[in-house]
C-alpha cells in the first residue's frame, strides 16, 4: 500500500513539473522567435563523477534495509538536445558501487548487526529524461552563466547485489530492473561550449531487492556528482541552453526604443524646416499683396497693381461705365457650393490638393464670364495657438485666390479674408466637429 501511494505522488510531482516547464516554455516560445536556433548549438556531451549512496533525503525507514551508508564513487555520461533555451532531453549512463552497514533486521547496537551488510554493483544503467531550465538568473547577458535545473524520466539497468552476515538476505547474480530518476542542480557556464554541472539525482527502484534484503517498500538511491559539460558544433556559437531570453528581450526593446527617438527626432528636425519654409513662401517681401510662393515677379515696387501671379498690370484708361446689377443664380451657388465641398489642403499647410483644381476651375471660369466678386475667409479649429490659426486661414485664402486669378479672374474682385478659430460653426470638443470649423467660405457678390 505504502508502495502504490508512494509511486502516485511520484507520478503526480512529474506531471506538475511537466506542466509548470511546459507554461514557461509556451511565453518563452514567443519570446524566442526573435532570433534563429540555428546560430547556437544544441547538441552537448557530459561527463561526471561523483558519490553513490542508499541514503535519500525521503523517509525510507532508517535509510532503507541497511542503517549505516558508506559512500561509493560512480561515474556517468549523457548526451543532451537542447530544444528550447528552458527544455532539453538527455540520455544518461551510470555505473559504480552502492554499499550499506548495519542491518535493520538485527538487534541495534549488537556484534551481529555491526557485521552485516551489503554491497550492489551497478553495472549499467540507461534512462532518458526532460531536462528543464527553471530559472534564468541574467538579466543583462544574453548567454546565461547560472543555470538551475530539474530532470525526471525513465531508466533500466543492470545490477548485482551482495549480502553478508544479513538475515534473509539474496545474492541472487545480475538483475535487470526499471527505476525512475530525479533530479536537481545548476550549471555554470565557464565558456560559449563548456559548463560546470554539478547535481544531485534520487533514482526511485522498481524492486525492493535492489539491496539484497526484501522490505515493504521498494529500494532507492542517490548519485551526487560533478561534471563537465561540452557543446558540440560551431566553436563561436553559442549553446542554446545559456541563451537569456529575458537579456534578449531587453536588449532588442532598447534598440527599437532607441530607433523610434531616432525617427521621433529626425520628424522634429523635419517639421521645423517645413514650418521655416512655410513661412519663408508664405510671407510677402514686395508687399505686393502675392505670397512669396505664388509671386513670379518678385521685388515688385511699391505701390504697383499686379496680378495673381504678382507680375505687374497694364492699368487701363478709367472708363465710365453704367452700374450694373449683379444676379446670382442658384447655378452659379451650386458651382460654388461644389468647389467648397471638394476643397481640400495639405495637412497644416496651405497647398491646395489636385483633387480640388477642376472645380476651382468651373469657379474661375464663373468670375470671368459673369464679372462676380468673391469673398473668401478662412477658417480653423481651435488646435494649435489662435496666432497660428490665424495665419493659417488667411494663408489658405490667399492661396485660393491667387489659383483663380492664375485661371483668369480678376484680382481686384477678389478678397482673402482669415478669421483663425474665432468664427466656429460646431463645437470643437469632438472630432466631427472640428472638421466643420477647419473651411473656406466663398460668397458670390
Amino acid at each position: 500500500m505504502k508502495s502504490t501511494i508512494t509511486k502516485s505522488a511520484l507520478i503526480l510531482s512529474m506531471i506538475g513539473a511537466s506542466a509548470s516547464a511546459f507554461a514557461q516554455q509556451t511565453t518563452m516560445s514567443d519570446t524566442t522567435k526573435r532570433f534563429d536556433k540555428k546560430e547556437f548549438r544544441t547538441w552537448s556531451i557530459g561527463l561526471n563523477g561523483g558519490m553513490l549512496t542508499h541514503y535519500t533525503p525521503f523517509n525510507n525507514n532508517a535509510n532503507g534495509d541497511f542503517k549505516t551508508p558508506q559512500e561509493r564513487w560512480g561515474y556517468g555520461g549523457y548526451i543532451k538536445k537542447q530544444i528550447l533555451p528552458g527544455f532539453g532531453i538527455q540520455a544518461d549512463f551510470l555505473a559504480g558501487k552502492i554499499k550499506g552497514f548495519r542491518s535493520n533486521d538485527l538487534l541495534a547496537g549488537s556484534q551481529a548487526q555491526d557485521n552485516s551488510s551489503f554491497k550492489t554493483h551497478i553495472e549499467w544503467s540507461g534512462s532518458l529524461s526532460a531536462n528543464f531550465t527553471i530559472a534564468n538568473l541574467s538579466l543583462n547577458q544574453k548567454r546565461n552563466f547560472l543555470s538551475p535545473y530539474l530532470t525526471a524520466g525513465a531508466g533500466y539497468m543492470s545490477y548485482n547485489a551482495q549480502t553478508y552476515n544479513t538475515p534473509g538476505g539474496e545474492n541472487n547474480g545480475y538483475q535487470r530492473n526499471w527505476f525512475v530518476p530525479v533530479g536537481a542542480g545548476f550549471k555554470l557556464g565557464l565558456s560559449k561550449g563548456i559548463n560546470l554541472d554539478l547535481g544531485y539525482t534520487v533514482s526511485f527502484m522498481k524492486t525492493n531487492k535492489f539491496d539484497g534484503v526484501a522490505s515493504a517498500m521498494n529500494d532507492r538511491f542517490t548519485y551526487a556528482h560533478a561534471g563537465i559539460e561540452i557543446a558540440l558544433g560551431k566553436r563561436k556559437s553559442s549553446q542554446l541552453q545559456n541563451y537569456s531570453s529575458i537579456a534578449a528581450l531587453r536588449e532588442a526593446n532598447a534598440a527599437e526604443s532607441m530607433e523610434l527617438r531616432n525617427k521621433l527626432a529626425i520628424a522634429e528636425q523635419q517639421r521645423l524646416a517645413d514650418e521655416q519654409q512655410y513661412a519663408k513662401d508664405m510671407s510677402d517681401d514686395d508687399m505686393d499683396g502675392v505670397a512669396n510662393k505664388f509671386d513670379k515677379c518678385p521685388g515688385t515696387p511699391t505701390g504697383t497693381t499686379v496680378d495673381g501671379s504678382g507680375c505687374p498690370l497694364k492699368v487701363p484708361a478709367p472708363v465710365v461705365t453704367e452700374k450694373v446689377r449683379v444676379i446670382v443664380t442658384d447655378a452659379d451657388r451650386r458651382v460654388v457650393n461644389e468647389a467648397i465641398r471638394n476643397l481640400e489642403f495639405d495637412l497644416g499647410k496651405s497647398s491646395i490638393r489636385e483633387k480640388s483644381f477642376p472645380t476651382l476651375n468651373r469657379v474661375a471660369a464663373l468670375l470671368v464670364e459673369k464679372n462676380f466678386s468673391l469673398k473668401l475667409a478662412g477658417h480653423t479649429d481651435n488646435t494649435g495657438s489662435a496666432a497660428l490659426n490665424l495665419s493659417l486661414s488667411k494663408d489658405r485664402a490667399e492661396a485660393i485666390k491667387a489659383y483663380l486669378v492664375g485661371q483668369g479672374a480678376n484680382a481686384s474682385r477678389i478678397e482673402a479674408t482669415g478669421y483663425g478659430q474665432t468664427q466656429p460653426i460646431a463645437s470643437n470638443k469632438t472630432a466631427a466637429g472640428r472638421q466643420k470649423n477647419r473651411r473656406v467660405e466663398f460668397s458670390l457678390l
